[in-house]
């Protein structure tokens, strides 16, 4: 390995544990949350506790509430995809095998977008996510579940792939979705409610997380959820928290890998994503390309081989059927760089300003804060 993989702060919980949490303060088996009548879980896409805790001036509710220990440590990759696939299973992506953002199918070269993929490459939301949704087993035990976010979210693969079992109810603004929430958990004991909030990781991705309209909309949400929290019934808990945090990377930081660029020598496909790569090398080349990149970019970023990323832990325990999925060499970027394979046509991407996927505490590390019922004890 290039260098010491970082620690995580021995407080930060797992993020694949708060769902079974929540269901155990419905439960009558109350650990991290006090007992609840109904639990909601809301996700707030991109908030890492570094950036709520940097802007603290805009969220006062939500720093107000958040404690020392009121932090969550979030899936690697520290990715969209891999962690709220975490989130709704309670497994690791090596358990689940959506081990990043963009992953190659094993015995192509497909690497689809682990997002979209189900609609433009044909994943097949009941098999290529390996895990039952939780929302799966507990509905089919009698457990009222609903997930409550964009309308355009309603018929996904990855919706259907994370979060089937549970009914669906699209609502526009925070607002709209967070009363559609109480709604829910207030009419239906033991009601276990999921709402998805991306507005900060959509304006975070455009303009950056330090970026004036990025503060603003934290003001907002701050704002209603406020509001909100003031409203919920004695009995409801709820408990905010994140896939990732975000770290902002100037286009001076991409580093552009070229055709004639020695360190895609023998490289195959460059999956995964900027701060994340998975590198899918020829057959018996992955240490020879990792030997070249950590001669390279040994001071920018984490180079490790599979079986090294495996070995260390860092997908959790990884499935058979899932070892091919990841890459032959992993780049986790630990300075504020951003890894671009230039030789695509489409640069849509080298104009994201946030971005995530990597091992340092700004990306993996989210909140966890209290919220209803399980403040007030």
């Amino acid at each position: 390995m290039s260098s010491s993989l970082p620690i995580d702060p021995p407080s930060a919980r797992s993020l694949t544990g708060v769902v079974p949490q929540l269901i155990g303060s419905l439960d009558g088996a109350p650990d991290w949350f006090p007992a609840a009548r109904s639990a909601i879980v809301i996700v707030a896409d991109g908030l890492g506790r570094a950036n709520l805790t940097a802007r603290s001036g805009y969220a006062r509710f939500l720093t107000d509430r958040m404690t020392k220990k009121d932090a969550a440590r979030t899936v690697f990759p520290s990715t969209t995809a891999a962690a709220l696939t975490s989130l709704l299973t309670a497994t690791p992506p090596g358990v689940h095998g959506i081990v990043g953002y963009r992953i190659r199918i094993p015995g192509t070269r497909l690497a689809p977008n682990q997002l979209g993929g189900w609609e433009t490459d044909g994943l097949d939301p009941l098999t290529w996510q390996r895990s039952e949704p939780i929302f799966a087993a507990e509905a089919s035990a009698g457990r009222p579940c609903f997930v409550v976010s964009r309308p355009q979210y309603a018929a996904t693969g990855f919706t259907e792939a994370t979060t089937r079992g549970a009914a669906f109810v699209g609502a526009e603004t925070v607002a709209e979705r967070l009363a559609v929430a109480q709604a829910l958990a207030t009419q239906h004991d033991g009601a276990l409610v999921y709402v998805y909030i991306p507005e900060l990781d959509v304006i975070g991705h455009a303009v950056g997380s330090e970026s004036d309209a990025w503060a603003h909309e934290l003001e907002s949400i701050d704002a209603v959820l406020r509001r909100w929290d003031a409203g919920l019934p004695r009995d409801v808990g709820a408990v905010l928290t994140a896939d990732h945090g975000m770290v902002d990377v100037s286009p001076a930081r991409h580093l552009l890998l070229g055709s004639d660029d020695p360190l895609l020598d023998e490289v195959e496909i460059v999956g995964g994503e900027p701060r994340m790569l998975h590198l899918y090398t020829a057959e018996g080349a992955g240490e020879r390309v990792a030997d070249r990149w950590r001669a390279a970019e040994s001071s920018r970023a984490w180079v490790l081989t599979r079986a090294e990323a495996i070995a260390a832990g860092l997908l959790g325990p990884v499935a058979d059927a899932v070892e091919a999925r990841i890459g032959d060499v992993l780049v986790a970027a630990r300075a504020a760089v951003a890894y671009y394979d230039d030789r695509t046509s489409d640069k849509k991407a080298q104009r994201m300003i946030g971005q995530h996927g990597s091992l340092t505490e700004h990306e993996r590390i989210v909140p966890l804060i209290r919220l209803g019922a399980f403040a007030r004890t």
